[in-house]
C-alpha cells in the first residue's frame, strides 16, 4: 500500500513563513509608544541625569569638586574625540598600547557604548551621510540627530554596513566592549567620587563629577551629529548637511569644524588654522611628542586648498547665475556690415569686438559727454573704447552688455573688409 510523502517543510523563502516585522519599522501609537522606547538608554541619558540635577539641590557644590569634574569632562571628552572618533573610527593617527588603554577607560567614562560600537555606528554616518542608512541622519530632525535615535529603538538591519575588521583585532577594543558595563561604573561613578572623596566629598564627587558630568559630556558629543550638521558654514562641500562653526567646536573639544572633517575624514585635525579652536588636535600632537602617538594622517594643504577653491568657485557661479548679462550673443540677430551702417542712421548703434549696441538711451548719462560716444556711432568703436580714446572699466563693459542688439557677421570691421577682399579676389586665382 503507497505511503504519502511528507509535505515539503516550509523555507524563508518561498513565502510561507512571515517574517516577524521589527517594532522600530511600525508606526508609533498610542497603545505601542511604550514598546518604542529603549528604555536602557532613556535611563542612562534622560533618567539618571534628571536624578542628579535633583539631587544637587540638597548637594553643595565645592570649588574642588567643581574644578575636578571640568578636569574630569576633558579627560572623558578626549576619550570619545581622540579615542572613540578620530583613533578608532578615523585611524587618523597610531597610538600606543597604554594611550589606547587610557583611551578606552576615558571613553568608557563619557558611558556612550564601547569603542566598537561606536566607530561603526560612526563609520556607517560618514559613508551614508544625510541617507536611511544614516543612523543619525539630520534630515530627519534635529531632535532625532541629537540623541532621539538612541532612545527609540532602531531596526540594526537599516543601517549602513561597513568594516570593522580592524576593530576586531585590537585587543584593547575587544577587552573594552566585553567589559563595557564594568567600566562605565568605575569610571563613570567610582572613579570620580574616590578622587572627591580625598577631600572628603564623596557625594558631590558622585553628583557632580560623576552624573552630571556624564550628561554634559554625552550632550557635548550629541552635538556632533545634530548641530554640527545644521549650524554654521560649508567652506570645502555644500552637497551633504556638515558644516563649520566656532561654537560648536567649543561645545565638542574641537569637533565642531564637521564640513572639513567629512571631506579629509583620515586627517587628525578637525580645525587647520592657528586660531581655530581644536584641544583634541593639540593633545594628539602632544602625545607624538611624549612617544605615545605617531604616524599622524594629515591631507596635503594643495588638495585641501582645491576643495575651497572648488566650493568658493561654486557660489560664485550660483551667484552669477543669478545676475542679468545681457541678451546672449546666440539669441541676438546676425547682421551684415553694411545693414549694421544703414541701421545706425536712424538710431544710435555701436560695434565694440564685432556685437552692435544700441546706445540711444545711453547717450545722455555718458560720462565722457555725447560727442564723445556719438563720434562711434555706425563704426567699429572696439579700439576708442578699449584704450584709443578711453581705456573703459570693468563696470563699463559689464553696462554695455546691456545694451547688446546684434553681432556682426564675421566680426569687426577689419575682419570684413578681409572677408570681402577674399572675396573679391577669389576669381584672379
Amino acid at each position: 500500500m503507497p505511503t504519502q510523502s511528507p509535505s515539503p517543510s516550509p523555507s524563508p523563502g518561498d513565502g510561507s513563513r512571515k517574517e516577524k516585522v521589527h517594532i522600530a519599522d511600525t508606526p508609533i501609537t498610542l497603545q505601542n509608544w511604550q514598546k518604542h522606547v529603549n528604555w536602557l538608554n532613556v535611563t542612562m541619558i534622560v533618567l539618571i541625569p534628571l536624578y542628579g540635577c535633583i539631587q544637587a539641590f540638597w548637594v553643595p557644590l565645592q570649588l574642588k569638586t567643581a574644578i575636578w569634574a571640568i578636569a574630569y569632562y576633558f579627560f572623558t571628552g578626549l576619550g570619545i574625540t581622540a579615542g572613540y572618533h578620530r583613533l578608532w573610527s578615523h585611524c587618523s593617527y597610531t597610538a600606543s598600547l597604554p594611550l589606547r588603554i587610557w583611551l578606552a577607560l576615558a571613553g568608557g567614562g563619557a558611558v556612550q557604548g564601547s569603542a566598537r560600537w561606536w566607530a561603526r555606528h560612526h563609520r556607517a554616518h560618514h559613508r551614508y551621510t544625510d541617507t536611511a542608512r544614516d543612523p543619525y541622519a539630520v534630515n530627519k530632525g534635529l531632535f532625532y540627530s541629537h540623541f532621539g535615535w538612541m532612545i527609540l529603538k532602531q531596526n540594526p538591519k537599516r543601517f549602513g554596513r561597513t568594516d570593522i575588521s580592524d576593530l576586531n583585532d585590537d585587543p584593547v577594543v575587544v577587552w573594552q566592549h566585553r567589559h563595557f558595563l564594568k567600566i562605565v561604573v568605575m569610571m563613570g561613578m567610582v572613579f570620580p567620587m574616590l578622587v572627591a572623596g580625598l577631600w572628603n566629598d564623596w557625594w558631590g564627587g558622585f553628583i557632580y563629577a560623576g552624573i552630571l558630568r556624564i550628561f554634559v559630556v554625552q550632550q557635548a558629543t550629541f552635538c556632533v551629529n545634530s548641530l554640527a550638521h545644521w549650524l554654521g558654514e560649508q567652506p570645502f562641500d555644500d552637497r551633504n548637511s556638515p558644516r563649520d562653526h566656532v561654537l560648536t567646536a567649543l561645545v565638542t573639544l574641537g569637533e565642531g569644524y564637521h564640513n572639513f572633517h567629512h571631506e579629509f575624514p583620515s586627517d587628525y585635525r578637525n580645525a587647520i588654522e592657528w586660531y581655530q579652536y581644536d584641544p583634541t588636535k593639540w593633545s594628539i600632537w602632544l602625545w607624538k611628542q611624549m612617544g605615545l602617538a605617531c604616524d599622524l594622517k594629515e591631507f596635503r594643504a594643495n588638495e585641501i586648498e582645491k576643495g575651497r577653491v572648488q566650493q568658493l568657485q561654486k557660489k560664485v557661479d550660483e551667484k552669477r547665475a543669478r545676475l542679468d548679462w545681457g541678451t546672449p550673443l546666440r539669441e541676438l540677430p546676425v547682421l551684415e556690415w553694411d545693414e549694421y551702417v544703414e541701421q545706425a542712421r536712424t538710431r544710435a548703434l555701436v560695434v565694440v569686438a564685432g556685437v552692435v549696441h544700441d546706445v540711444s538711451d545711453f547717450i545722455q548719462d555718458h560720462p565722457g559727454g555725447r560727442r564723445m560716444i556719438q563720434a562711434g556711432v555706425g563704426k567699429d568703436a572696439t579700439a576708442m573704447f578699449n584704450g584709443g580714446v578711453y581705456y573703459h572699466s570693468n563696470a563699463a563693459h559689464n553696462l554695455l552688455s546691456m545694451m547688446r542688439a546684434g553681432v556682426i557677421r564675421g566680426g569687426s570691421e577689419v575682419e570684413v573688409w578681409k572677408r570681402q577682399q577674399k572675396e573679391r579676389w577669389k576669381g584672379y586665382y
